[in-house]
């Protein structure tokens, strides 16, 4: 049963969520429909406030004029009771004298009806009180007398009472009661005037119909008003919001219509002014980029000339170094050395500008990116010998193919590696490759000073340097990590970074298998687990200098016999 019942009620409860979340989504999306609704919500209090004050004071108006002329009723009408019972035969029956009584006061048989006054219409009662209420003299129906009311007449007050009579023979509804002793030869005589309240609550129910109507229709004006109202307001504002995103999207000839002089006309001439001042600033730093990239081109390639120049001539003198002094032999090298740091930075420079240019190609084709990895560090690993860093390879044993440029992603491994021995401040430097069915993923990881809050986004804007000392022993230009970045984008892939102060960096390549296809995951996490080091282990699991240990599952092995003979720093870990 319950089984049944929530099949029955699921597709209504999935309607009515995704009901409440379309009128959600509707509401803040729409002003126009925010301000009409508070605006109605607030009138509909408001006149829900007013018609019950309106209907309490009318109410209240009518039931003290009722009660003002009924207590003036019942004066005459104790006068005259009192008046017919003194001209009456005392020794005629109770009943008889009160009967007679009672009929003098509708000036007719007791059978025929109530009477009329300036109260309205009504009916009379007296009771001559006993010890026996079974047992009491009436004239007309003292059933409808309440106890609690004759209790007070009783005791000699005029009071009155408003209840609900049924009289199968006469009047059924809301009645006011007024009663009064009477002063008389028969003891305990009270006297009953019972006025039916039908007039006033047909008065009443036609003032709550009026202002039911009245109120129904103010609520419909009220919409109205505020629909013409916002819709003045918010179309000005969609109109800005229209022409913002098309002025957004690179149409800057794009402008508010100005119509007339109120607020909007205003707000229309300042957004207007706006886009006109950053439509020439925009078009300003447009030229002033092309021409610094044309500028940065043109040097660049005007440079190689005299820079091919200069090279053969240092390379001459530096092939006759042997025979010259040993101030001169070193200032051969040094020329040599800083010719070839500045042939790097053209290189680079050149790169950049094919960048910005929107020139750049990738030469793609199927590649193993375990080999990229192992190109990469025999080109880093001269550094890694002079600063006395282990390079850790962790490899996977299948290979990983993808589709790449293999001269621009053993690039980005070459720049990413230089820059973690730069910082690694000679603790083990980890580059790790792993895959997906979608995509493969390169990390480097360093264990040196770290980046600061805010650093991952700067360390790859151009010639950005945490610490403007620290001398870079790779030599490096700074801009490999600019050039990093936009190769990977050409790979329609990521490069990020992470670091702590004192923990070290990881900067992480993730490129598709696929040309084309768009990275949304990567299969290798970018921030390090947690963990505490322990004895010959660093961080990351990855073994220290001081120990040998490797994680469960991995095992070392050497890249070559040669290699590792000649450079005991490295070591490569295939999982």
């Amino acid at each position: 049963m319950r089984r049944r019942i929530n099949g029955t009620f699921t597709p209504l409860l999935r309607r009515f969520r995704n009901t409440s979340r379309a009128l959600a989504h509707l509401w803040r999306r729409s002003l126009q429909l925010r301000v009409v609704v508070s605006t109605l919500s607030l009138s509909l209090i408001v006149i829900t406030i007013l018609g019950v004050v309106l209907t309490s004071q009318i109410t209240d108006r009518l039931l003290e004029a009722k009660i003002s002329a009924a207590t003036e009723e019942i004066d005459r009408a104790r006068g005259t009771v009192q008046s017919e019972l003194a001209g009456t035969d005392e020794s005629a029956a109770l009943s008889t004298r009160l009967d007679a009584a009672r009929a003098s006061l509708t000036n007719r048989n007791s059978d025929s009806g109530p009477a009329s006054g300036a109260a309205g219409t009504f009916d009379t009662v007296l009771i001559a009180g006993t010890d026996d209420p079974a047992g009491e003299p009436a004239a007309g129906p003292a059933d409808q007398i309440p106890r609690n009311l004759r209790d007070f007449v009783h005791n000699g007050q005029i009071s009155y009472q408003f209840t609900t009579v049924a009289d199968p023979d006469g009047y059924s509804g809301p009645a006011l009661l007024v009663g009064s002793p009477v002063v008389a030869d028969i003891p305990n005589l009270e006297l009953y005037l019972v006025f039916p309240l039908a007039s006033e609550d047909r008065s009443l129910s036609l003032m709550r119909s009026t202002l039911l109507i009245g109120g129904a229709v103010l609520l419909v004006l009220l919409a109205a008003i505020s629909l013409i109202v916002a819709r003045q307001v918010v179309l000005p504002i969609r109109s800005a919001s229209r022409i913002a995103e098309r002025f957004a999207e690179g149409k800057l000839r794009e402008r508010m219509p100005v119509r007339g002089e109120d607020d909007m006309a205003r707000l229309a001439m300042s957004f207007n002014d706006m886009a006109e001042s950053l439509s020439k600033q925009i078009t300003q730093l447009e030229e002033f980029g092309n021409l610094q990239k044309r500028f940065t081109s043109d040097v660049s390639h005007e440079l190689r000339t005299p820079l091919t120049t200069v090279r053969m001539a240092a390379d001459l003198i530096h092939d006759g170094s042997a025979e010259l002094d040993p101030a001169l032999r070193r200032s051969s090298e040094l020329l040599v050395a800083e010719l070839d740091r500045f042939e790097t930075l053209l290189n680079d420079l050149l790169e950049i500008s094919r960048h910005d240019a929107g020139v750049a190609e990738l030469a793609a084709e199927k590649l193993d990116l375990r080999m990229s990895a192992r190109a990469a560090v025999s080109t880093i690993r001269h550094l890694a010998r002079e600063t006395s860093t282990e390079l850790i390879l962790d490899l996977p044993e299948e290979p990983v193919f993808a589709i790449v440029d293999p001269r621009r992603v053993e690039r980005i491994l070459r720049n990413l590696l230089a820059n973690a021995i730069d910082h690694g401040e000679g603790k083990p430097v980890l580059l790790r490759l792993r895959s997906d069915n979608d995509a493969a993923a390169f990390i480097v990881r360093d264990q040196g000073i770290g980046l600061r809050p805010g650093e991952e986004k700067l360390v790859f804007n151009r010639f950005w340097r945490s610490d403007p000392s620290r001398v870079r022993r790779s030599g490096g230009t700074g801009l490999g990590l600019a050039i990093s970045v936009e190769d990977a984008r050409l790979h329609d892939g990521r490069l990020e970074a992470w670091g702590e102060p004192g923990v070290g960096a990881c900067f992480r390549l993730t490129l598709p298998l696929v040309r084309g296809h768009k990275v949304t995951s990567s299969p290798l996490p970018l921030r390090p687990p947690t963990t505490k080091r322990v004895q010959g282990k660093e961080p990351d699991g990855t073994a220290s200098p001081a120990g040998e240990e490797v994680e469960h599952g991995d095992h070392a092995e050497p890249l070559d016999p040669d290699e590792t003979a000649s450079v005991p720093m490295l070591r490569e870990r295939r999982t």
